[in-house]
């Protein structure tokens, strides 16, 4: 899954620590997911989408390997 997390962070001029913060998880956490290594809860996009005030569908893509 691709998602646009680092792009969104710096619309708003924010650091890692700073998302993680606010997202109430650790900063390791918000790199794995800018790296692509982890995939959120549910709760966990849907909190991101509220921070970034956009729909969760703005920030996570589904990639053709997904489907498989």
């Amino acid at each position: 899954m691709k998602n646009s997390i680092k792009v969104e962070r710096a619309k708003k001029d924010l650091t890692q620590a700073d998302l993680a913060k606010l997202a109430k998880v650790s900063r390791q956490t918000i790199n794995a997911m800018e790296l692509g290594k982890y995939v959120p809860s549910t709760v966990l996009a849907l909190r991101l989408a509220q921070i970034f005030k956009v729909e969760v569908s703005a920030i996570f893509t589904l990639e053709e390997l997904d489907w498989e």
